[in-house]
């Protein structure tokens, strides 16, 4: 094919494109001829493309389609309505989702921590293997109230912020996988009933709970959640859900980073609640309180919001709205 001869035959037709898309408002015939182009312009495209693929043409022709495009498809400016619709609808809905993978992973992270801190209270050589008496002593009658007030409220928010995110993010990130996020829950699962098998040791247990609960529930519940998502991504490889592979993956995919969004903010609350509520002086029972309440108004937004939502045909996907890569799948 010669290039130039192909170029100067249609060129009226490129320019008439371009032009059209240019333009700010249409009329009835012009927009429906600025379909007709779009569509006859696309066909040179994949001409050229296959038979003198000219980097300049092919740069020139992809220019106006992209820009023609956008006029016939419109464009979509960020608004507070889709901060709305992401905190009211899709956020919710991407958590609802996964709330039974979330009650699992919950599940199975206090066995595991029951069972580390009943085998550190009742055998002296799984407690000695975590330090020397004096050194446990020091942990359970100091260190571990310390850690709380140690530090300033809002630098010490910001670190606990840091740490459980990038545990929530190991979880989300390598989730795919199977391995990582599982072994990253037994790991924080053993952690956590160790440190309470080493204050039951030293009659600290009350002190264990009245310092852990008031964030506790819900930076760990967060932790669940990461988890679950993570799960739910390997599960999908597993079983699409009678989706082709490819296309699971990437709703999936797509739903397990609006988990990850949200769950900055869910950590966001849960630190400020470690950083300012639990090392207060306020009465033990009210910290408790405050973070059952907290809790509580996750899984009320959670069930409420996220089941209305997905009783919507919401999924969390972030492109639900304007996908263009589905297909229709036979029932």
């Amino acid at each position: 094919m010669d290039l130039d001869a192909f170029s100067a035959v249609h060129a009226p037709t490129w320019a008439r494109l371009d032009e059209l898309s240019r333009r700010s408002g249409l009329s009835g015939a012009e927009a429906d001829e600025l379909v007709r182009l779009y569509q006859e312009v696309a066909t040179h495209l994949s001409t050229v493309r296959s038979v003198a693929p000219d980097p300049s043409v092919v740069s020139r022709l992809s220019e106006i389609l992209g820009r023609a495009r956008a006029a016939i498809a419109g464009s979509h400016d960020p608004s507070w309505s889709d901060v709305v619709r992401f905190l009211v609808i899709v956020l919710p809905a991407a958590f609802y989702r996964i709330r039974w993978w979330t009650v699992g992973v919950m599940v199975a992270f206090c066995a595991i921590a029951v069972v580390a801190g009943v085998n550190v209270y009742n055998d002296p050589e799984a407690l000695a293997a975590m330090g020397t008496p004096s050194q446990l002593k020091q942990y359970a009658e100091e260190e571990f109230a310390n850690y709380y007030s140690n530090y300033p409220g809002q630098s010490f928010a910001a670190q606990v912020w840091t740490n459980n995110a990038w545990i929530a993010a190991q979880c989300v990130a390598f989730g795919i996988t199977g391995i990582l996020p599982l072994y990253v829950l037994f790991q924080n699962a053993v952690g956590v009933g160790a440190a309470g098998g080493v204050m039951a040791v030293h009659d600290g247990l009350g002190v264990f709970f009245s310092l852990i609960l008031p964030h506790g529930l819900m930076e760990l519940t967060a932790i669940f959640v990461a988890g679950a998502a993570g799960l739910k991504i390997f599960w999908t490889v597993i079983d699409p859900g009678g989706r082709p592979r490819g296309r699971a993956l990437s709703e999936e995919g797509r739903s397990l980073f609006t988990v990850a969004i949200g769950l900055v903010g869910v950590l966001g609350i849960s630190g400020l609640v470690e950083g300012f509520v639990t090392p207060s002086q306020l009465p033990w029972w009210l910290k408790i309180v405050i973070g059952a309440l907290v809790l509580a108004a996750y899984w009320v937004y959670t069930i409420v919001l996220g089941r209305r939502a997905v009783a919507d045909g919401e999924t969390g996907d972030l492109r639900a709205d304007h996908n263009v890569d589905q297909l229709p799948l036979a029932a």
